[in-house]
Parts: structure tokens; C-alpha cells; sequence
């Protein structure tokens, strides 16, 4: 028997008279909370004006979640359709029982970043780079709601931090398990302060440092995600290819192309200037309506 593990909440679920509160809704919503901090710390350093990012990430958030439940779904539809489906249909709609996607909530957010920078005439790069440490810190905090869920574990292991999993959630008796979601989250809180100091220490613009972040994470979720055994993909086991799981193949993917970006762009070091938001409504006006274009040194 393991001299010593890491238990799993015995609940997460807390009821306010009939309203329930949810950890892993608690978690995203720290998550965001957290980020959304930073970023305008960030912003306001390199002379943005306050409440500029707090103003994008209401669509990125928005986009984001949309994006972030998409992706699950349809990557693990045959838990919720077709004859061998364990859920009803509808329960896709379900986000707090879990399985919200960095990957969605990453590809669709960006769209709505995208959108609201070109309507503020704010350079994408510039944001995407002030981002970047908050979305890696976002995701660590993210994860523990894995943790309340007991969800998203690893294979069995005999080391001292395993974790224990009840029955109802797959779980056996006395075996511990790979608590995969301490890993990233570790990974990712290790990897935001790594690129604060990357940022500081070499010249990463025009979208380089979110590209470095990419392929910070998708490094360690690449390794993370082969330790775990829930069935992405598929109902009682992962859909996998060439003996990689889906979201291993992604990693790959995403990691190529986040160097394909970093070595394109090796070169291009102006600085981005930040334009305040009121100049920018002031030039709006100015153009009889139209959005200027994001101003960049050069």
C-alpha cells in the first residue's frame, strides 16, 4: 500500500439554498479573472491605455468558450451521439459536468481578439504577445477544476504524489493514479514565468512570443497526454493514430507550426506601437467612420 498519496475532493458540487456552485466553474472563472489582470498590467506597461484588454476579452471569452466546447464535442462526439453514446445530445450543452478544450477555446478566442482589434485599430501581434504568459497562468489555475471533476487522470502509478480515484469515477480500490492535471498545471505556471523572462530578455514581437508560447505547451502536453487513459475520442477508450492519441497529433501540429512562425518572423523586431483607445476614436471620426489601421514603428 502507498505510503502516501493525493486525495480528490469528496464533492464538487456546493449548493446556495437551490443554486449550485460548481469548483470547476470557480476554477475558469479565477482562470479568466487572473488573466484578464495580468494582461492589463502588461498592456499598460508598454503604454496601452487602461481597460483596452479588458475590452477585447469580453469576446475572446465569449469566442473562447464556444471554441473550447466545440472542440470537445465534436473530437468526442460518440460519447453524446450514435448507439454507443453514455450521454443524451443535449447534455453537450453541458460545460460544467467538463470537457472544455484549450485548443478550441485558443483557436476560436483568437478570432474574437481578431475582431476586436481590427474595431479598436489595435495591432494583433502586440496583443496576442501581451496575452501569452496570462493565458499559460490561466490554464494552470484552469486545470484544478479537472482535479474536482476527477477527471482527465493518467495510468496507475506506485509514486507518492498518485491519486486516488473513487469508483463512481472510474477509479479502483487501492490504486493510484498519474494526477496528469497536477503535471500541466505545473507545466503551465512554470512555463507563464518563463516567458515573462523570455519576453524581457530577448526582442519576441509581432506575435513571437505567443508562437513561443504555442510551442511551450504543446511540448509538455504532448508527454502529458500520453500518460493519460480517458477515452478522448472515443466511449471506453481513446481514438488513437499511428499509437498517438488526437490531442498528441494536435500538439504536433501546432508545435511545427508555432517554429514555422518564430523562424518567418526571426527578423522582424520593430517595435509595436500601442495606440490609445481615444486617439483611435478621435481618428475613427476623423476617416468618417472608418477603423484606422494598427500603427506600427518601423
Amino acid at each position: 500500500m502507498p505510503l502516501a498519496s493525493i486525495p480528490s475532493p469528496s464533492q464538487g458540487v456546493w449548493y446556495l439554498g437551490f443554486i449550485p456552485i460548481r469548483a470547476y466553474a470557480l476554477c475558469f472563472i479565477l482562470a479568466i479573472g487572473f488573466g484578464i489582470w495580468l494582461s492589463e498590467r502588461r498592456w499598460r506597461a508598454r503604454g496601452g491605455e487602461k481597460g483596452t484588454i479588458s475590452d477585447i476579452a469580453a469576446p475572446a471569452v465569449i469566442f473562447g468558450l464556444i471554441g473550447a466546447r466545440l472542440y470537445h464535442v465534436i473530437t468526442d462526439w460518440q460519447t453524446y451521439f450514435g448507439p454507443r453514446a453514455i450521454k443524451e445530445p443535449y447534455q453537450a450543452l453541458f460545460v460544467w459536468e467538463g470537457g472544455l478544450s484549450i485548443w478550441g477555446a485558443v483557436a476560436l478566442g483568437g478570432v474574437g481578439v481578431w475582431l476586436a482589434c481590427r474595431r479598436r485599430g489595435q495591432p494583433l501581434g502586440a496583443v496576442a504577445d501581451t496575452v501569452a504568459p496570462s493565458i499559460a497562468f490561466g490554464q494552470a489555475i484552469a486545470r484544478w477544476g479537472n482535479w474536482f471533476n476527477q477527471e482527465l487522470y493518467g495510468g496507475p502509478t506506485t509514486l507518492p504524489w498518485g491519486l486516488e480515484i473513487d469508483r463512481a469515477h472510474g477509479g479502483v480500490p487501492g490504486v493510484l493514479y498519474h494526477p496528469t492535471f497536477l503535471y500541466e498545471s505545473l507545466w503551465d505556471a512554470a512555463l507563464g514565468f518563463g516567458l515573462i523572462l523570455a519576453g524581457r530578455r530577448f526582442t519576441l514581437r509581432h506575435g513571437r512570443l505567443f508562437a513561443l508560447y504555442v510551442a511551450g505547451y504543446t511540448f509538455g502536453r504532448f508527454w502529458i497526454e500520453g500518460l493519460r487513459i480517458d477515452p478522448v475520442g472515443g466511449v471506453d477508450h481513446a481514438v488513437t493514430f499511428l499509437g498517438l492519441r488526437i490531442n498528441q497529433w494536435t500538439s504536433i501540429v501546432l508545435f511545427i507550426g508555432a517554429l514555422v512562425h518564430l523562424w518567418v518572423t526571426r527578423g522582424k523586431d520593430t517595435e509595436q506601437v500601442v495606440v490609445p483607445v481615444s486617439h483611435n476614436n478621435a481618428s475613427h471620426e476623423e476617416n468618417g467612420g472608418q477603423a484606422p489601421d494598427p500603427i506600427e514603428s518601423t
